[in-house]
């Protein structure tokens, strides 16, 4: 399979609004082959994105899966971006078509930004953390993605081997610029053993959420440094239950306006609410 490479600006913001929406469109009932079937008109004609959406649509007629077509579209689309659809398309999973997209639309509008490596990282990790997509999966799949260079591939493995074991925050603190500089401070001969990968700011901030949740962390880096934000899942409404609560209020309100009624009118019928504990206990005393 082709290896994907690091696409023009143009590129990602037409994969933006794409990914936007063909989420808007599933939202409204439209069926995902008839999206796709149209939606290729309204994408810029000098990009390669139109094609791209003409072959998901085939290979979503053949195979029934949207993701088919991202694993082989591998000089196009990476590895990461057919691993989030793939996570959609799992039953098992509390991972739906809708996060999934606009999970993949604030990557690509981030990537059409001012995009560094570190904050691509932390974006794509904390995706695969919060929704517990699988670690081991997803971090091969982001060490295939073109944005990281030998150095941030070394680091991923290292990550996908220390996950669980070592704290996130001091996996981010210790390949930062200010772990270095401290270590200088006592020895001004330090030489780091792997080159850091994060800077000053994102080890400050890591340093300060050490033995914290890592949500904490990753929060911080978007308040501070302008990081994606991560979209959160949003809790399935359970209609039923709500339908069966609804019920029983209106039968309270109901019983309740019929008992205003009765007392207005010197109807009350005290007997319907049954004899109270105190007297039922004192008639018992009596008979005994």
């Amino acid at each position: 399979m082709t290896t994907a490479t690091v696409l023009d600006r143009e590129e990602y913001i037409e994969q933006a609004y794409f990914f936007r929406t063909l989420r808007e469109r599933l939202a409204t009932n439209v069926a995902t082959q008839e999206v796709l079937e149209r939606i290729d008109q309204e994408i810029l004609a000098t990009t390669r994105l139109p094609y791209a959406i003409q072959f998901l649509a085939t290979e979503l007629k053949h195979s029934g899966l949207l993701s088919s077509g991202f694993k082989r579209l591998g000089h196009y689309f990476t590895p990461y971006q057919a691993f989030i659809i793939a996570c959609s398309e799992i039953a098992t999973l509390r991972f739906n078509t809708d996060t999934a997209l606009l999970v993949l639309e604030r990557e690509a509008h981030y990537r059409s930004q001012q995009i560094t490596s570190a904050g691509l990282f932390v974006y794509q990790f904390e995706v695969i953390s919060r929704n517990r997509l699988g670690y081991d999966d997803g971090l091969l799949a982001m060490a295939a993605d073109p944005q990281y260079d030998g150095d941030w591939k070394a680091y991923l493995e290292l990550v996908r081997q220390q996950v669980g074991i070592v704290d996130f925050a001091d996996l981010v603190y210790l390949r930062s610029d200010l772990y270095v500089t401290e270590q200088r401070r006592q020895d001004a001969d330090y030489s780091p053993p792997v080159p850091p990968l994060f800077g000053t700011k994102e080890g400050r901030i890591a340093r300060a959420n050490r033995d914290r949740d890592p949500l904490y962390l990753f929060a911080a880096l978007q308040r501070q440094l302008g990081y994606p934000e991560v979209p959160r899942l949003k809790p399935v409404e359970d209609m039923s239950s709500e339908v069966i609560t609804l019920k029983a209020k209106l039968r309270e309100m109901d019983r309740r306006l019929k008992l205003l009624e009765s007392e207005v009118r010197g109807q009350i019928d005290l007997s319907q609410f049954g004899k109270p504990d105190l007297l039922r206990n004192e008639g018992e005393a009596d008979e005994i």
